[in-house]
């Protein structure tokens, strides 16, 4: 099988649906899958030279809505080499732009490809309430009304990566008649296995003295993560305790407004700790040696900071506002609780108070969880059954 994924851009910095690529096709290869991207990046873009499989970079893109002139001549040439398309990520060209390519190749040649969408936690109902997002969410009532529901519902699935994600589409707009909505779940590569270095080069990120315990948030420090909830909580649970592992706060966003004002909330206290972006072995190190990691967000599609965490053997406390919660909650990896400061700080004094043998226990129910479901292994032979039965 062939399959064609497209997508806007493969910078790492966009986060979730670009990392899953990265981690879905080498399992897709050991299943005899062959996977191409094409994306509306500048070929010389530095970060396209570190990938093994093949990038097809026809950009840069223009505009807020991404448009990249070069798509559609490009797809009718190279659509014959595929037996499936997948869309990732709705609301820009890439979306659009595909969908009538290839009904007009449809139309020209007869037989073509399947089309896919996966909209990676895009058409949760979130991105229509929050607060701030109003004039977002006129405009996304506008695409949706003339553009995206025709994709939609015209392609012949749509890809979830769990159940709640599946659920919560539904809520979002009316006309919303998807052929088929396919829960194929979602899976993370193996971390790298424990070693001193890992440790050494977190600490070499973070001034936390070597033997102190500490809980980590590791995402982006954005309003949607619920870093405040985090925060407050803490501080409330430390004026109580009076004796609480450090919170280790780690991402990128500490010189946008919101971060700068986390630092403010955070007082100047010494147990909260803002470390910036982590990546590589320092990340790796920091979740290694938490105690527990954290992620109180507002919405969360899947997650992969979490199921990273959970892969190496380390309780998670999260809000039901990450779609894996009742994965998570089933397996007992984890405390799940109200993405409110008051939901927060139940989940951090629930933590707290556990018996270290209870933490142990939950600690080795979250890497069962990880292997039962979360393994990118498992997650491709998901993805290819499902795209062999349409």
């Amino acid at each position: 099988m062939n399959i064609l994924r497209v997508i806007t851009s493969m910078n790492p910095a966009d986060g979730g649906p670009v990392q899953g690529i990265r981690n879905s096709i080498p399992a897709l290869e050991e299943l005899d899958v062959h996977n191409e991207v094409v994306c509306f990046d500048a070929p010389d873009a530095s970060f396209l030279r570190r990938d093994s499989f093949t990038i097809h970079a026809i950009g840069p893109a223009k505009g807020p809505y991404g448009y990249c002139k070069d798509l559609a001549p490009w797809l009718q040439r190279h659509f014959h080499r595929f037996d499936a398309v997948i869309i990732h990520g709705i609301w820009l060209h890439n979306s659009y732009g595909t969908y009538q390519a290839l009904k007009q190749y449809r139309k020209q040649k007869g037989a073509a490809p399947k089309l896919f969408v996966m909209p990676h936690g895009m058409l949760d109902p979130y991105f229509q309430k929050a607060r701030g997002r109003r004039l977002k969410a006129i405009r996304n009532w506008f695409f949706w009304s003339f553009i995206e529901r025709h994709v939609v519902n015209g392609v012949d699935g749509l890809l979830f990566t769990c159940e709640q994600e599946l659920l919560l589409a539904r809520e979002t707009f009316d006309s919303y008649h998807p052929k088929r909505e396919l829960n194929i779940g979602y899976g993370i590569q193996p971390p790298p296995p424990y070693t001193t270095k890992l440790t050494h080069a977190f600490h070499s990120a973070c001034a936390i003295k070597l033997e102190q315990p500490y809980w980590l948030f590791l995402s982006r420090i954005h309003e949607k993560k619920g870093v405040d909830l985090l925060v407050n909580a803490y501080l409330k649970l430390l004026s109580e305790k009076g004796d609480l592992p450090a919170l280790v706060i780690a991402g990128p966003g500490l010189d946008t407004a919101y971060g700068k004002e986390m630092i403010s909330l955070a007082q100047s206290n010494t147990q909260i700790l803002f470390t910036g972006m982590l990546t590589g072995a320092a990340k790796w190190g920091a979740i290694y040696g938490c105690e527990a990691f954290i992620l109180p967000s507002h919405q969360e599609n899947f997650g992969i900071a979490i199921a990273e965490a959970m892969a190496c053997e380390k309780p998670v406390l999260i809000s039901n506002k990450v779609n894996i919660w009742r994965e998570i909650k089933a397996g007992g990896g984890g405390l799940v609780d109200t993405d409110t400061e008051e939901g927060v700080y139940t989940m951090l004094a629930h933590w707290f108070q556990l018996a270290q043998p209870e933490k142990t226990a939950m600690a080795a129910s979250a890497k069962r969880t990880y292997e039962a479901i979360f393994t990118m292994e498992k997650a491709a032979i998901r993805m290819v059954n499902a795209l062999k039965s349409i």
